[in-house]
């Protein structure tokens, strides 16, 4: 991760984010801020490092005006560990706060699966050589050793690793030493055809019998909810014999299957869990949206807000830095970087107890989303919503163009419903476009059509019932 933030200064964050969030600077200029001291930390000596920790950050904004996305594109922005979790479910009845860590074991297993995706891309390309090996083997088999029938007994393992054979296997080895030589000029011949016919991609849909790992489906027995996690299969550790079976696939999909199996196998699990340790205590940021909802309005009130104020209590000393017991062994969250975000409507940040208050210390307020935000949202971001909707609508044949017009009359509409009912953002459009192309959804595919144009007055027709301007000079007195 740092490798790749070291190239970006604040300003370019800036500007990458800007290319899917429309607006809320001040909350962007923070978090790329809050990132490239991360960077600024690593080059530091050792001694002054460990006595930096990152300024935690907190998002106050309606619902709807980006303050998960913006946490979610700086993650994926930067690969970096990142986890979201709800607030609110540390209060549920029964639970209160109980398994408050659970935040942290969520970090270490992205962590583990980042760290261990990058291995595996490493490992790819040895990966696939091994693969064509095997392909060829399953097309044209060499020769084989006969290993003779199979023992019932499942610790037979244990006493042949010793190097002991009976004399009859040495006996029944020795008739296979070959009396009459095969061309193996002949089977090379064939399997270098073969080859060059594999990486053609002339034998992609041939059926091929291959032999995979015989992975169970889950062998995780979760005892409560405190995270103790106990692998059924991992009793004995290595001392049992892989489980393998045969399966009869296409050569494409046996490609992918024994790539990803041997790029497994290449790698080192302990020095991955290692790195995303060390990972998940430096980069991770984990992200706590409804922090809103565990504060209380007034110490005097009782009922739901004691579980509340208890919440925050188990959730401060995470933030504050401790000791969290994984399965993969310990792991400190000094240095990790928490973004609270909630819409601070019924209560204000003053209402959190004040130990937590001063573990968020940069504050950022989020405005919210006028008309020509809303239109900006329609269009310019690379993932814009009029985007997404074209090109689900091109996988069946049909080309969807939205008029300026058009475009400016959702923007309005949404802006409307907004003001007028509840406020919930951009996520308003989404229902404003879901509703507006239901119609041509549901009659897709459609052969005499291959073209739709929306205007405005598509727009106003489709919502003529639904919206309308509240006339507020009969309650003027």
């Amino acid at each position: 991760m740092i490798s790749k933030l070291k190239n970006m200064t604040p300003k370019e964050i800036v500007s990458e984010l800007d290319k899917y969030i429309i607006g809320q600077d001040d909350a962007k200029k923070s978090v790329a801020i809050a990132l490239r001291n991360r960077y600024r930390r690593s080059l530091l000596d050792d001694e002054i490092r460990e006595e930096i920790s990152p300024k935690n950050i907190l998002m106050m904004g309606p619902t709807g005006v980006g303050k998960t996305e913006i946490a979610r594109r700086l993650s994926k922005l930067m690969d970096a560990p990142f986890v979201k979790v709800e607030a609110t479910k540390f209060t549920e009845v029964g639970y209160v706060g109980r398994d408050v860590d659970s935040m942290i074991r969520d970090l270490v297993e992205a962590s583990i699966r980042i760290t261990k995706q990058g291995r595996l891309h490493e490992k790819y390309e040895i990966a696939d050589q091994i693969a064509e090996e095997k392909i060829i083997e399953a097309i044209i088999p060499g020769k084989k050793k006969k290993s003779g029938t199979k023992s019932n007994n499942p610790f037979d393992f244990i006493l042949n690793s010793g190097g002991y054979s009976s004399q009859k296997q040495l006996y029944e080895e020795g008739k296979d030493v070959n009396p009459e030589e095969e061309n193996l000029s002949d089977l090379e011949m064939a399997r270098e055809q073969v080859r060059a016919q594999l990486r053609e991609g002339l034998l992609e849909d041939q059926f091929i019998e291959i032999e995979v790992d015989d992975n169970p489906k889950s062998n995780q027995l979760d005892m409560s909810n405190e995270g103790m996690n106990m692998a059924i299969g991992n009793i004995f550790g290595d001392m049992m014999p892989k489980k393998t079976k045969n399966k009869n696939i296409r050569v494409k999909d046996a490609r992918k299957i024994l790539r990803e199996q041997e790029a497994q196998n290449l790698i080192d699990m302990d020095q991955v869990i290692e790195e995303a340790l060390e990972n998940a205590e430096q980069n991770g940021i984990i992200f706590i949206d409804e922090i809103d909802k565990i504060a209380s309005g007034s110490s005097l009130r009782s009922g739901a807000d004691v579980s509340r104020e208890g919440v925050q209590r188990d959730i401060l000393p995470i933030v504050e830095g401790s000791v969290v017991n994984t399965k993969y062994g310990p792991v400190k969250t000094d240095f990790m970087l928490f973004i609270g975000a909630g819409a601070f409507h019924t209560v204000k940040p003053s209402d959190l107890i004040p130990e937590l208050q001063g573990r968020f210390p940069i504050r950022v307020e989020l405005n919210n989303l006028d008309k020509a935000d809303l239109l900006k949202i329609l269009t310019v971001p690379e993932n814009a919503i009029t985007k997404q909707n074209k090109a689900l609508l091109e996988t069946e044949g049909i080309k969807i163009d939205f008029t300026e017009d058009a475009i400016d009359e959702i923007a309005s509409m949404a802006f409307l419903m907004n003001e007028q009912t509840e406020n919930i953002g951009a996520r308003r459009l989404h229902t404003i476009i879901e509703k507006l192309l239901e119609d041509i959804s549901f009659d897709l595919p459609n052969e005499e059509i291959d073209e739709i144009t929306l205007t405005r007055e598509d727009v106003k027709n489709k919502f003529i019932e639904n919206i309308h301007e509240v006339d507020i000079e009969k309650y003027i007195l």
